[in-house]
């Protein structure tokens, strides 16, 4: 296992893909021999559905009146409208929420409505509705509370509303419990009796489906649904939203409107961020601009990130960007140290640990996460890293597909105040005298579920490609497939690539701290630029024949475009 200063990571077993049937390669013939195989690991194994994917557009009904809670959310919001009430919009402080916020607050605002936008903080109030917040709420005077991202569980919290002379419209995407909230409706697909065909629009997709709803009811001269695509793409990449069925669909409605007309608060981001604006992707939402608006919830307040979504000028728009990049170095940075430090622990502790658990009074709970993410990344064992204040330690986990961690923390219930989350990850806090109980009782589940397995991340690969059979004349055709297969993100990912015995023909580190390599590599009577993040290790010892796992991408430099292998991992071939 590496060391906690060595950030060589665990090697990956690699899974090539079962080649496409030839009956379903037939089904799909329409299409490239390699998009068909692309498509086949996809889950498209008929002309239709593969057909419907490519041009990103949906087989069902979007209707959002299908979605339960919907005719009597909008019918109470036109009364508000037509009452001229004041209307507060709750959210998150995570980019799904500051998204979904400044959605409605420009909605609303374009209907006339004197409305309140409402950010809880991360570190007073926490996540979701709380009491003291609705007593704010009602104080100002507010009748209608719209939730966005947030709220299906607030069964407390709305039944205080209520009693304080205010209406709530639920809107959010996370699983309900048991019981509903008392709200005038709640919107959310996830609800069981629910029938909208689309189970996995983020909270900012909900929002906009209640905004595109009560314009089909209501119609407002020049003002559209399809105005706010921008802030959708945005919060449901960032969210980690499926990109499939209807998300895909509003992806790409929203990537296109960002690339053409971008708003100015992108648009000062995407500047700060180095990143051309006209040309970008979910990747450029999702690893540049996203993390730095949630940064802003992570270490500051998330005002800030919901300020430059809904900023018209560029000075403005352009202050508050600069703002947002240099929170998220700190947010870097800090990250970096805690998973250090985290890492320091526990191998100190126990250098063949299957789980790995830090806290500290130092830890920022806002990046907590983060640091437990990297922490995956770098060991493959499920990690817990935690906040520990006077009374409470509030703890964020990370875990692997062998380890579910929230089903784990249900078994430590009597143990916890609070907990929540899925497979992969979750939170809770518990009682500073109950952690020790807490780990203790973990790491013997970690040890019954895990002690037998090899444990290894897997990187799925698509097919093996024969670079020295690869000639210059099918790169266009290749680079054509895979961009129809864009946006990419969750359940669409890259396309990933084998080639075997490559020669390596040079080799350099480049970056910061000399972290990444850059290769010039030779297959046959071809010859290819790649470039290896994060893989600066390999230096000195780079083998001279190498097997790679790899995309496909154009390195644009100085106004010229070429053909660049964005290497994922290295491994000696087999003499």
């Amino acid at each position: 296992m590496p060391t906690a200063t060595e950030h060589r990571p665990l090697p990956k077993r690699w899974r090539v893909q079962h080649p496409i049937p030839n009956d379903i390669s037939q089904e799909l013939s329409d299409f490239s021999p390699l998009l068909r195989q692309l498509l086949y690991n996809r889950g498209y194994e008929n002309r239709e559905s593969a057909a419907a994917f490519i041009d990103g557009r949906v087989n069902f009904d979007t209707d959002p009146f299908l979605l339960k809670g919907m005719a009597l959310a909008v019918e109470r919001l036109h009364d508000a409208v037509e009452k001229g009430e004041k209307v507060a919009v709750y959210g998150d402080y995570d980019v799904d929420g500051v998204t979904s916020t400044a959605l409605m607050v420009e909605f609303l605002t374009q209907l006339g409505v004197e409305v309140r936008p409402y950010i809880p903080d991360r570190f007073d109030e926490g996540y979701g509705l709380n009491d003291e917040a609705m007593r704010k709420l009602a104080a100002e005077k507010v009748s209608l509370v719209i939730t966005v991202d947030c709220g299906v569980r607030a069964i407390g919290e709305v039944k205080l509303a209520n009693e304080l002379g205010m209406d709530v419209i639920v809107s959010d995407h996370h699983h309900p419990g048991a019981q509903l909230p008392p709200a005038v409706a709640v919107i959310d697909p996830k609800q069981g009796d629910d029938l909208y065909p689309e189970k996995y629009l983020a909270g900012v997709g909900l929002a906009y489906k209640l905004v595109q709803a009560y314009l089909g009811k209501y119609p407002v001269s020049g003002v559209d649904a399809e105005g706010w695509v921008d802030l959708v793409a945005l919060g449901t990449v960032v969210d980690l939203a499926p990109l499939k069925g209807e998300n895909r669909m509003l992806v790409r409605k929203g990537l296109a409107k960002i690339c053409k007309t971008p708003r100015q608060g992108l648009y000062s981001l995407a500047q700060v961020a180095r990143v051309d604006i006209s040309k970008c992707d979910a990747g450029n939402l999702g690893f540049q601009l996203g993390p730095r608006l949630n940064a802003a919830g992570r270490l500051e307040s998330a005002r800030t990130a919901f300020e430059l979504l809904v900023s018209n000028t560029a000075f403005e728009a352009g202050r508050l960007a600069q703002q947002l990049d240099t929170v998220n170095s700190e947010r870097q940075d800090m990250t970096s140290e805690i998973r250090e430090l985290a890492a320091e622990r526990v191998l100190a502790e126990d250098p063949e640990a299957m789980l790995f658990f830090a806290a500290d009074p130092r830890f920022n709970e806002g990046v907590v996460g983060l640091a437990a993410s990297r922490l995956v990344e770098s060991y493959y064992r499920p990690s817990i890293v935690a906040h520990q204040g006077e009374v409470f330690t509030v703890a964020s986990c990370r875990s692997i597909p062998e380890f579910h961690i929230t089903q784990a923390l249900d078994a430590c219930a009597d143990l916890l105040v609070r907990h929540g989350g899925h497979s992969a990850a979750a939170g809770f806090t518990v009682r500073n005298e109950d952690v020790d109980a807490l780990v203790a009782r973990m790491r013997q589940m970690v040890a019954e579920q895990l002690g037998e397995l090899e444990l290894l991340p897997e990187l799925v690969i698509d097919r093996e490609i024969k670079l020295e059979n690869l000639e210059p004349k099918y790169i266009p055709g290749i680079l054509e497939d895979l961009h129809k297969l864009e946006p990419t993100g969750r359940e669409n990912p890259e396309p990933v690539f084998v080639a075997r015995n490559v020669i390596v023909r040079s080799v350099r580190t480049v970056g910061r701290e000399a972290s990444h390599l850059k290769l010039f590599l030779q297959a046959g009577d071809y010859s290819y630029d790649a470039i290896a993040f994060r893989q600066g290790y390999w230096l000195a010892d780079m083998p001279e024949k190498v097997d790679i796992a790899f995309r496909f991408e154009v390195n644009e430099f100085n106004g010229r475009s070429t053909l660049q292998l964005n290497v994922k991992e290295i491994k000696a071939s087999e003499k």
